[in-house]
């Protein structure tokens, strides 16, 4: 698989990421099974064996035990720890936790970040983490302490570099303000069917530019070397058999992947993905599944290159409304 290098780090990462969201199972405190044991195992070494090297986690994921799993996947493949890259996201927090009518709530303080690195290193059963997000934007954040916490988890050796996941160009400035570190990543989510990212930008100077709050989010990453990852790349499988009741938008999206499958003889996944891979800002999808056919259908993206007129035909195609 080809790859590329993070901006602002030495880190050479895979053009596909394999999120772990749903690799522990149940989203409860019940203990995972051998089944998703076996089933981590099986998904792990199917990505390697593509190329796969970036790993993306968040503490909250399975309530923690998508690490847990991956942590013994670490420990029954020795070596595989210095050859893949580990990020995680940290900053939501559920409703009861820690205490029986907590509110669900975002968390940037320092305290919180701390806690939870520590947290995901015990259940990686590592000793330091590539990469850490900030999950989703804290209304009450505080950046001094952000900055603390950056600043302590680096010199410690825990975290090497950082980022943020589904934060705007002025959030993303804010932070930055504060910070001794680049911020060298944003997740957010973008799709063929979800693209509003990039439908800022065709809309400026129209009467649709008026209804839709811009951000210049991707632009600014580009321009700061702010790597973009997508996370729910295929629309949670919308791109690759709209369902009956679906809008006459997405089930035509869904239609113009399945014919240009065929044509390329490869998968709808494929085709989807390298939608994204076409765009110059080097987008990353991270692909959620837990099956291994589905993977390595999602893998072959990477050996596709759409040229300019197939990538609008599947935009114009998924888009409500004509180009301006």
């Amino acid at each position: 698989m080809k790859t590329l290098r993070i901006a602002h780090t030495d880190l050479v990462v895979s053009r596909i990421a394999l999120g772990c969201m749903q690799l522990g199972g149940s989203w409860d405190a019940t203990a995972f099974t051998d089944v998703e044991r076996s089933r981590a195992v099986r998904l792990v070494t199917a990505a390697v064996e593509q190329g796969i090297n970036l790993f993306d986690h968040a503490d909250i994921y399975a309530c923690g035990k998508s690490e847990a799993v991956f942590g013994e996947v670490l420990q029954q493949m020795p070596g595989l720890r210095q050859r893949i890259v580990i990020q995680f996201k940290c900053g939501i927090r559920f409703a009861d936790t820690p205490n029986t009518g907590d509110p669900a709530r975002y968390d940037f303080s320092h305290a919180h970040i701390t806690a939870s690195v520590e947290g995901s290193l015990r259940r990686l059963r590592c000793d330091h983490l590539d990469i850490l997000l900030l999950h989703r934007p804290d209304p009450l954040v505080e950046p001094e302490e952000v900055a603390m916490a950056f600043d302590a988890l680096q010199r410690s050796g825990k975290v090497r570099y950082f980022g943020v996941s589904n934060h705007s160009a002025g959030q993303i400035a804010l932070l930055q303000r504060y910070l001794a570190q680049p911020l060298v990543i944003n997740q957010l989510e973008l799709s063929l069917l979800h693209s509003p990212l990039i439908d800022e930008g065709v809309a400026v100077n129209t009467s649709a530019a008026s209804s839709t709050a811009a951000t210049g989010t991707l632009d600014h990453c580009r321009a700061q070397g702010i790597s973009i990852q997508a996370w729910s790349p295929l629309a949670g499988g919308a791109l690759l058999a709209a369902p009956a009741t679906a809008s006459p938008h997405v089930g035509a999206a869904a239609a113009r992947v399945a014919a240009l499958a065929d044509a390329y003889g490869t998968s709808r996944e494929a085709i989807a993905l390298a939608w994204l891979l076409r765009h110059p800002a080097g987008i990353v999808p991270v692909v959620g599944t837990t099956r291994v056919e589905r993977l390595l259908a999602c893998c072959q993206a990477d050996g596709i290159t759409l040229s300019r007129e197939q990538w609008y035909g599947l935009y114009n195609a998924a888009r409500a409304v004509p180009l301006p």
